[in-house]
């Protein structure tokens, strides 16, 4: 089955008051092999990888090795592997872009500018992306909407206007205090930064720990406003 994007409102009724558990049934059952799940590494991506793993244990999960990552966040991938009996997908970026933009531009370019940093993403991330969910109609996202103000309006069921694909949000209206419940209840492996006040975690340059208070996005991006934090892989459309 192949739902299109006209279908998103009666899915989104279909779905409402559903568990995470149910939502991510729901749509592997329907969509077989043509989703799939892009795991940031992040405590919410890590409950779903479980969730996912339990239902369908050779689900295909891929991350995006931006070249920056934390060594935290590679230990992690390793054991999430050894866990779960499966081997993450791991993509990266077209080296001739990044060897192109780093000679035009410098190694830490992303601090000049909102500009200069949406074009690192762009070419770290967002091509990245695109490759990966090649031949898939879905993919499961692990997006709250209390994770920042950019995604408040965000639904269980939304479409991905970069990749003309559905995007599931499982964990849409779970609270940060959820996530960690399900974390420690099921045993759940996470990054060692989370313990050292790193609770949203991306390329190591770009992500510092936060201060008690700040909120949970403060860390990501601290030299920008609040409503630019964003690196373009979950546009609104």
């Amino acid at each position: 089955m192949m739902f299109e994007k006209e279908e998103i409102a009666s899915l989104n009724l279909k779905l409402k008051g559903s568990d995470a558990s149910e939502i991510c049934k729901f749509f592997i059952e329907n969509l077989n092999d043509k989703i799939t799940f892009g795991s940031s590494l992040g405590i919410e991506d890590q409950v779903i990888t479980h969730i996912l793993l339990n239902l369908k244990p050779d689900f295909h999960i891929f991350t995006l090795d931006t070249g920056r990552l934390f060594p935290e966040t590679y230990e992690l991938i390793d054991r999430t592997n050894n866990k779960y009996k499966t081997k993450i997908d791991v993509i990266f970026p077209d080296y001739h872009e990044v060897e192109d933009f780093v000679k035009l531009n410098g190694i830490n370019s992303f601090y000049k500018s909102i500009d200069m940093r949406k074009q690192c993403c762009h070419i770290r991330k967002l091509n990245p992306l695109k490759r990966a969910l090649d031949g898939y109609d879905a993919w499961f996202t692990g997006l709250r909407r209390l994770q920042a103000i950019t995604r408040g309006e965000m639904q269980i069921v939304e479409w991905d206007s970069n990749s003309n694909l559905l995007k599931i949000n499982p964990l849409i209206d779970w609270s940060e205090n959820d996530v960690w419940k399900y974390i420690n209840d099921n045993k759940i492996p996470y990054n060692t930064l989370h313990d050292k006040s790193y609770p949203s975690i991306g390329c190591q340059p770009c992500t510092r720990a936060i201060q008690k208070g700040e909120d949970i996005r403060a860390g990501r991006w601290w030299w920008e406003n609040p409503d630019t934090k964003e690196c373009g892989l979950h546009a609104k459309g």
